[in-house]
């Protein structure tokens, strides 16, 4: 098992692009699936409206959001879309 990973980066050619993957768990201990460890500087919480909408933009700063409920729908310059599940771990690199 593993949990759902949606990078969202910037390409070569200065567009955004998705690549959707996985992160693995790395062992077992007890009744625990571990991965393995990433860096992280800060973190916050926010709440988005249901229904809100936002207008293009980058990433601020390399990003983790993970979806504890509800929809999150993506769409690219390009008109990639991808939709954000409960559960799913969104990267935004896209900086």
């Amino acid at each position: 098992m593993a949990i759902k990973l949606i990078r969202l980066f910037t390409g070569a050619d200065g567009q955004p692009y998705f690549i959707v993957g996985k992160i693995e768990w790395d062992q077992l201990k007890a009744a625990n699936a571990v991965s393995r460890s990433h860096s992280a500087q800060t973190i916050h919480f926010e709440e988005t409206t249901a229904g809100a909408r936002q207008d293009w933009h980058n990433a601020p700063h390399r990003q983790y959001v993970i979806t504890l409920s509800g929809q999150l729908e993506f769409e690219t310059r390009s008109g990639a879309r991808q939709i954000i599940e409960p559960d799913d771990i969104l990267l935004a690199e896209d900086t």
